[in-house]
């Protein structure tokens, strides 16, 4: 409050300074204000005494279309009365280098600019055929979803992406209710939840939690505020205060008392969040419970060991079949799928990817299953075959735990369609199944993942 007026009063008027060239230094605002060309003459003839004589019209700068920055621009001034003046040479020369960098910055400014067009023109290209699909979706294949779900035009189409309208409804088609839950069967478990929190904040304060046993904290209901400030927070619409922090809030809560053997893991918050992005409330948790019991999801986050080192060794099959020189490269320096792929099957390629790229796997998932996960995952390899194959151990790891952030969904899912998942004219079903068989321990040994 009253912030213009007390700075108002602040202001002083500009001390009037001699011109002059300072180098290597920054100028105060108040010594670089523009100032006319009659003060500056004035001035100039108040220091030295001497009226001024301008330069021959030939020798001014002529006025251009493009104008860069002033710094480029000093190259063609004058230098002060105290020092010698340019030769004829000089003066052509610094011309000469003038006139080059307003050229490349002409090229600069219009390489941008067809650049920005193309964007443009890809966008509004994008929003038509999201807008021509929207239309198909919504008038033919959802009133008609039994019917055309596996047809292979609907197939096509669901590889470009699903409108971001209809994304949640037809997620929760592919994904089903298995588990026939109820919004009444949601509210009671939620209700559950609220009555279990404020009994815990009756009887426990932080310090028991810190002191509590991991086994304990990650059974705890209180390990979901912690988390929930973790998700997505560039997005801050899940951290406190936020529209969907309390909505996010009450279907990890009743989730954890729906599945209290699986109970609430990290990782669980961002595929929670997804959903709540793109369904409503009791229809996200009826997803995500159905989601979550899916046997790669439930196998993962009830760590289940045996069945997570499955597939491992499932992914590295395909892994050595479409990229063999990244595998060996991989195999030299030990270092085994369960270092990127955990964190990218727990969130589900949420918290690894662009939020808009993510749901876009999403869409493919929820049409191929489990088997698109590690699709996906070999992808990203191959997207980042030639980086990788330079790289150590370290920076290996570094570099998978935290992909870069302008990768697109263009170069993803075109290296996604060139992984062939068959390996022996074995799919990835085939594979897995034969790896499921596999009981004996001198048997699993055989498999890579395993070796380490």
């Amino acid at each position: 409050r009253n912030f213009f007026t007390k700075r108002t009063k602040e202001l002083k008027p500009p001390v009037q300074s001699a011109p002059g060239w300072k180098l290597f230094g920054k100028v105060p605002p108040r010594e670089n204000l523009p100032k006319d060309s009659k003060i500056i003459q004035q001035e100039y003839e108040a220091r030295t005494g001497r009226m001024y004589k301008p330069p021959p019209p030939s020798a001014r700068r002529k006025n251009i279309e493009f104008e860069p920055l002033s710094t480029t621009a000093l190259i063609l001034e004058d230098r002060p009365a105290n020092l010698p003046a340019k030769s004829v040479e000089e003066a052509l020369r610094h011309r000469q280098e003038y006139d080059e960098m307003v050229a490349e910055a002409k090229k600069r400014e219009i390489k941008e600019a067809h650049k920005r067009k193309k964007i443009m023109r890809d966008r509004f290209k994008q929003e038509e055929n999201i807008a021509s699909a929207m239309v198909i979706w919504v008038n033919e294949i959802l009133p008609n979803w039994e019917g055309m779900r596996a047809t292979r035009r609907v197939r096509e189409l669901w590889w470009q992406g699903l409108p971001p309208s209809v994304r949640g409804k037809v997620w929760s088609l592919a994904v089903g209710n298995e588990l026939n839950i109820t919004p009444e069967l949601y509210e009671i478990f939620l209700s559950r939840a609220k009555e279990r929190w404020k009994s815990f904040s009756e009887t426990s304060s932080e310090n028991d939690i810190e002191g509590a046993s991991v086994a304990d904290r990650e059974a705890s209901l209180e390990l979901i505020k912690l988390d929930i400030s973790r998700t997505f927070p560039s997005l801050y619409i899940f951290q406190k205060g936020g529209p969907y922090h309390d909505l996010l809030h009450s279907v990890l809560g009743a989730y954890t008392c729906y599945r209290p053997d699986v109970g609430y893991v990290q990782g669980m918050s961002f595929i929670a969040a997804v959903l709540i992005l793109n369904l409503e409330e009791a229809d996200a948790f009826i997803a995500f419970a159905n989601l979550l019991n899916k046997p790669c999801q439930l196998a993962f986050f009830r760590v289940d060991h045996s069945m997570m080192l499955k597939y491992f060794a499932a992914f590295e099959v395909f892994f050595e079949e479409n990229l063999p020189k990244l595998f060996l490269h991989f195999k030299s320096y030990s270092l085994t799928p369960d270092i990127y792929l955990i964190d990218w099957i727990f969130t589900l390629y949420s918290k690894s990817l662009p939020l808009d790229l993510a749901c876009r796997v999403w869409d493919v998932f929820c049409r191929d299953g489990e088997e698109f996960l590690f699709r996906t995952g070999l992808g990203i390899l191959r997207l980042y075959e030639d980086i990788l194959l330079q790289m150590d151990f370290i920076h290996i790891a570094q570099f998978l735990t935290k992909l870069p952030e302008d990768i697109t969904s263009e170069k993803l899912f075109s290296c996604i369609a060139a992984i062939q998942m068959q390996n022996s004219n074995k799919k990835w079903a085939q594979v897995f199944a034969s790896l499921m068989k596999d009981n004996k321990e001198g048997d699993k040994n055989h498999s890579p993942a395993l070796k380490s």
